[in-house]
């Protein structure tokens, strides 16, 4: 099997890729937004210096809402979720708390009585989630520059 060699990115490209970085990061944006939203929390800011997008994949969000609490709300191609800021000290730390509760959603998902196609595959969805955003929390040289 013959490999490609990486090749540098042409202004054009770095161009599109860029543009395509903040197209996803506003769409994120406002999929927290409205999940905050849906859930009964009015967003009122993002404390972006605390946020983090690891782009296409997930974003972190820390917003403070208007009841004066903060939270955390994770976004991207899993589900949108959310916790008191308070569940976690930093992004990272919001990662593996996600992943550990959507293990456990999972887990009773699976042993509440009935378990019809919708439900299994949503559990599934949530295991398999869980173990991605687990396996970005536990690599270091991502989080190598992150505030202690």
């Amino acid at each position: 099997m013959e490999q490609k060699q990486a090749r540098p990115l042409t202004p054009e490209e770095q161009a599109q890729a860029q543009k395509d970085s903040v197209m996803w990061q506003r769409e994120c944006f406002q999929n927290a937004q409205k999940h905050l939203a849906e859930k009964g929390v009015m967003p009122k800011t993002v404390i972006e210096k605390e946020s983090r997008f690891i782009a296409p994949l997930v974003a972190i969000w820390k917003f403070k809402a208007e009841n004066g609490r903060s939270y955390w709300v994770i976004t991207g191609r899993l589900p949108s979720d959310h916790a008191e800021a308070g569940a976690a000290e930093n992004a990272r730390d919001a990662l593996r708390y996600f992943s550990l509760q959507w293990q456990l959603k999972a887990d009773q998902l699976m042993n509440s009585g009935t378990v019809d196609k919708t439900k299994a595959d949503f559990a599934n969805l949530l295991i398999n989630r869980a173990h991605g955003i687990y396996e970005l929390y536990e690599k270091e040289d991502m989080w190598r520059n992150e505030p202690a």
